[in-house]
């Protein structure tokens, strides 16, 4: 039995994280750690939980987590796991952080777009971003994993492919995305009240959204090159989901069936990544409460681009689920445990 401390546990990422391993057979959460809620039940935070959770929520003592505990998820602001994990820590837990504190090798790029003073950045070079399906043999032997950002994650999974097999001109390359409103998390903040997001519709860090290093870093990666991309994200007025659209210029002429098979090759054997047919467009109802990963395109061929779109549940493939397939991974387990999850419709 994996023994499972939370730090974060009544954020959004982190009640969905209690929530899937609630489902996990070989899995036990022993430490409920938020500051907001430090010797309250559990339930009371989310009473979803009601006579589910019994535990009450203790602090983010991680130095004490660590010693009783396999595996410490940190779903907290940037910056906090960076100034608690050290040597000692990492000796004796796993640590999957579902913050950007080291998803970025760069530790200039990460306090030139995060602001903050980065704590541990002797931690970078070891620390292996988590996404699954395309790092999974260094996440087996990690023991500090950066889990993706729900952007990113969509945003990646969706390119990577044909960015890796050099389809598409990646200076060309344009990623607009929308995303519900869980993704800014559960704190109190104006822009995200009701009147503010019902009915409306709007982009927020235009040109300078703190995913973009993490995504032209990642697709870097795939292009064998440095990437410089326009990301342009969206709040729409929905709980839960990402769509990317991302545009590009092909290299070559190429058929629909082309693509699909280059698609079918990369992720024709991964359990959470669905390849849609050609022509048929990802919806994020289709992946709501899921793991899931849709993905689909379709060739323009009068401006011979090719538009790739991903659509994923941010809170689940995009934080918490993502997560505990990290976990799997790092300890063995069948991958898809605890992760199983039908989408619901409606």
């Amino acid at each position: 039995m994996i023994k499972v401390g939370i730090i974060g546990a009544t954020g959004y990422a982190g009640a969905e994280l209690v929530r899937i391993l609630t489902g996990h057979k070989n899995a036990r959460i022993e430490w409920y750690g938020s500051r907001s809620y430090i010797d309250q039940k559990y339930a009371d935070v989310y009473r979803n939980m009601f006579q589910i959770v019994d535990d009450t929520c203790m602090d983010d003592n991680m130095e004490e987590l660590a010693d009783r505990v396999d595996v410490i998820f940190t779903a907290t602001p940037q910056g906090l796991c960076a100034s608690l994990v050290n040597e000692g820590i990492l000796s004796k837990a796993k640590v999957i952080d579902l913050s950007a504190d080291f998803r970025l090798k760069d530790v200039s790029v990460y306090e030139e777009w995060y602001k903050i003073e980065h704590k541990a950045p002797q931690f970078l070079d070891e620390a292996v971003y988590g996404l699954c399906e395309i790092n999974r043999e260094k996440v087996k032997t990690a023991r500090l994993v950066a889990n993706p950002g729900c952007y990113t994650t969509c945003s990646i999974l969706t390119a990577y492919p044909l960015a890796k097999e050099g389809l598409i001109d990646m200076d060309s390359l344009i990623i607009d995305a929308k995303s519900g409103t869980s993704g800014a998390g559960r704190g109190a903040k104006l822009p995200n009240l009701f009147c503010e997001v019902n009915e409306n519709i709007k982009a927020y860090g235009v040109a300078a959204h703190r995913h973009t290093p993490e995504i032209e870093e990642q697709l870097g990666y795939a292009a064998g090159r440095k990437v410089t991309l326009s990301f342009t994200p969206h709040l729409v007025p929905m709980n839960r989901g990402i769509l990317a659209t991302e545009y590009a210029g092909l290299t070559r002429k190429v058929t629909p069936e082309e693509i699909k098979a280059v698609y079918d090759r990369y992720y024709g054997d991964e359990k959470f990544v669905r390849v849609l047919d050609p022509d048929v467009c990802p919806e994020t109802k289709w992946v709501e409460g899921s793991n899931y990963v849709d993905i689909g395109f379709k060739i323009d061929p009068r401006t011979n681009r090719i538009i790739m779109m991903g659509a994923i549940d941010n809170l689940v493939k995009g934080a918490a689920g993502q997560a505990v397939q990290n976990m799997n991974l790092m300890f063995g387990e069948r991958e898809s445990e605890g992760l199983e999850l039908v989408p619901m419709f409606p």
